[in-house]
């Protein structure tokens, strides 16, 4: 039986939201590789509906309340998810050495809080109605987005993990003609469709699996604009280091990859979320001769992603190994 059930909700928000499958937080990998290909109403996977009821039915909360709520559920998953707080702790250790250690456990945990924050906002993008605060979003840079368009071509952007998560996608979407992404399909099926569901209701918005990249190429050609976060660790898959908050950072080169294959408008895009609960996207102007050189290109999305966090330091899942994949003769960070 998977191990869904066995875990309080407030531990899932960082597997269902970024689409990882890690066994710390998620399940363990040989019950995942059992679910993989079975139906989604196999007898395996009843315990993971009533996971699904339960995040629809908190996505029926006012978003004030979710916004409380994720105080009370960063809390208690920062207590409770202890090696992710290993890893969390350690990652603003070595990204904030300027900050004193009281400081950097307050932003400890005002990214789980963020984090918590993000989860119960996606479930308001999966099933709740986003105009309204589409109508309220500030936007900045929108003037290389315009210029981006008016040039004719598909246009790549290039994101981050931000603790929003899904609820960006739609603010992203309403700003752009032929919208889509790239995803990791989840190993749960179950939760692979509550997701992806959730994400296509908007603005006929097109998802593209990491299988699917020849397809994703060819929406781009045809004037698609596809969103894409590429700055977590891939293991083996790492072919450059550079520099994130002076730490060298595994990356891989797949956005230059696709730059050049696909003739696209390059704009790195960031999302946030303010105290007083407007949110906000950015385009950077367009990155030209991007694709020509692998390294400098990421670089530039790097010094992009590290720009915008620094407003609000909060807002990036440091959950995640970012540092996991060290450049030759370099010791472990975990």
């Amino acid at each position: 039986m998977t191990a869904i059930p066995r875990l309080p909700v407030s531990v899932l928000f960082c597997a269902l939201s970024s689409g990882e499958t890690d066994p710390i937080i998620y399940m363990d990998k040989t019950v995942a590789s059992k679910l993989k290909n079975k139906p989604v109403w196999h007898p395996l996977l009843w315990p993971t509906w009533i996971i699904v009821f339960i995040l629809f039915s908190l996505s029926l909360l006012p978003m004030t309340t979710k916004q409380k709520l994720g105080v009370k559920i960063g809390r208690f998953a920062k207590a409770k998810m202890k090696s992710r707080t290993k890893v969390t702790r350690k990652n603003i250790e070595v990204c904030f050495p300027e900050l004193s250690e009281e400081a950097r456990e307050k932003l400890v945990e005002d990214a789980y809080i963020a984090c918590a924050r993000g989860f119960l906002e996606s479930t308001h993008a999966w099933w709740r109605d986003v105009t309204p605060y589409v109508k309220t979003l500030k936007i900045k840079g929108e003037e290389h987005l315009k210029e981006a368009q008016a040039r004719g071509k598909g246009i790549f952007l290039i994101g981050g993990h931000y603790s929003i998560f899904d609820f960006a996608l739609p603010l992203f979407a309403y700003q752009l003609v032929k919208p889509g992404y790239m995803y990791r399909p989840n190993d749960n099926p179950v939760v692979d469709r509550m997701i992806e569901n959730g994400r296509r209701r908007h603005c006929g918005i097109q998802g593209f699996s990491k299988f699917e990249m020849n397809e994703m190429i060819a929406f781009l050609k045809d004037g698609g604009s596809v969103w894409y976060a590429c700055d977590q660790d891939f293991g083996q898959k790492s072919r450059v280091f550079v520099p994130f908050f002076g730490v060298k950072a595994g990356c891989i080169t797949m956005p230059s990859l696709i730059a050049k294959r696909s003739g696209a408008s390059i704009i790195c895009v960031s999302h946030l979320r303010h105290p007083n609960g407007q949110y906000e996207v950015t385009f950077s102007p367009i990155q030209e001769g991007f694709g020509e050189d692998e390294e400098k290109d990421t670089l530039a999305w790097n010094n992009y992603l590290e720009n915008a966090l620094r407003q609000h330091p909060e807002q990036y899942l440091w959950m995640h190994k970012r540092f996991k994949t060290r450049p030759q003769g370099e010791p472990p960070i975990y």
